[in-house]
């Protein structure tokens, strides 16, 4: 029975101290997210838009935190940072972000590091996409085999 609640003690202790380094970890990771001030936001022209809809609020609280996203509609392009706590994002164009990277130089380094990583993978789904269609146009059947054919 001793050997049993020595056990039990030991798993419970074993558990919670878990659960403290897990927490800790989790505050040293969350606090190592860099924030943007707000304020800095909206006086470099970024406008404020409020999430009303449930559909927009899933997809605020989505995004990444601390960073600020590039984002094209309609051709034009447009710089996003999520604010999740208030339901809300700050958006700018070119030339908003263009301000902050000046206020903000190691941004630069991220953003540039992100775009070649994207870029590589483009350039290689691409390759792959011109071998398979270069294999379907040398296939006169595309695909068909004289079974399917009834042969």
């Amino acid at each position: 029975m001793t050997h049993f609640l020595h056990s039990l003690r030991g798993c419970i202790l074993a558990a919670s101290a878990t659960m403290t380094m897990s927490m800790f970890l989790v505050g040293g990771a969350m606090a190592a997210t860099p924030t943007i001030d707000d304020k800095e936001l909206t006086e470099l022209g970024f406008k404020v838009l409020v999430a009303t809809t449930e559909v927009q609020q899933k997809w605020v609280k989505a995004m990444s935190p601390g960073k600020i996203r590039p984002m094209q509609r309609n051709g034009k392009k447009f710089f996003i940072y999520p604010d999740a706590p208030k339901n809300q994002i700050y958006v700018g164009g070119p030339n908003e972000y263009a301000a902050f990277r000046e206020r903000h130089p190691a941004s630069i380094k991220d953003t540039q590091a992100v775009a070649d990583k994207n870029a590589a993978y483009r350039i290689k789904q691409d390759q792959v996409m011109r071998k398979a269609t270069t294999r379907d146009l040398s296939d006169p059947f595309l695909g068909i085999s004289w079974f399917d054919l009834g042969y």
